[in-house]
């Protein structure tokens, strides 16, 4: 039985935006353009997938884009602890100008060697990759032959999408996840297939 999951990015928030801020585990909101996406993302799933059930991270941007998948289907949202993005510890809210200054030598480190940064006082990609394909494990063990989404951010659906496609976190930035991006990924009970990948379609052609 070949179980299908929707990984999607969450929508646009005000720290996506000119002069983009660290997320991280910080509870940023969608902005009024994040609704917009998330609307549009629900209506383009909905035409192509009927789901069972949707995961999402806890954080409210997550939360906020997985509702309104939820809700074109007449779903709930499950809140997923595996899902939370990247703890950025002591750059969480931070510009990318202000991280360049304050951690020249992190910041390097974090575009040409990703899989080797421990964030301070935050985490690793490798603690990131275990707990988010330990959530992406139990949810095809709950839903054979099923479809299912999952909302996540951009550090989490990046290092999964590795992860399916058997790559190391040394190829992180080989792979891309712009906002309220979509990602298909099939179990077939031996292995994952990726069908589909950052997909952003229905953001410039809405249904």
């Amino acid at each position: 039985m070949k179980t299908t999951i929707i990984l999607v990015r969450h929508g646009q928030t005000a720290w996506n935006e000119p002069g983009e801020r660290i997320r991280g585990q910080s509870d940023v909101p969608l902005s009024e353009e994040g609704i917009a996406q998330a609307r549009a993302t629900a209506r383009y799933i909905a035409a192509r997938w009927p789901l069972t059930a949707v995961y999402s991270s806890p954080l409210s941007r997550a939360m906020e884009t997985a509702r309104a998948i939820a809700d074109a289907q007449g779903l709930p949202v499950h809140p997923l602890p595996g899902l939370l993005d990247l703890g950025f510890g002591e750059w969480e809210g931070l510009t990318i100008a202000e991280v360049r200054a304050r951690y020249p030598d992190l910041w390097q480190a974090w575009q040409e060697a990703p899989h080797t940064l421990h964030f301070p006082g935050g985490e690793s990609l490798d603690a990131v990759r275990e707990r988010a394909m330990a959530a992406l494990e139990e949810t095809v063990r709950r839903h054979p032959g099923e479809t299912v989404a999952m909302v996540g951010h951009r550090v989490v659906n990046q290092v999964l999408l590795c992860a399916v496609l058997g790559l190391g976190n040394d190829h992180f930035w080989h792979v891309a996840q712009d906002t309220c991006a979509v990602n298909q990924i099939e179990w077939n009970g031996r292995f994952y297939r990726l069908a589909l990948m950052n997909d952003t379609s229905h953001l410039w052609r809405p249904l």
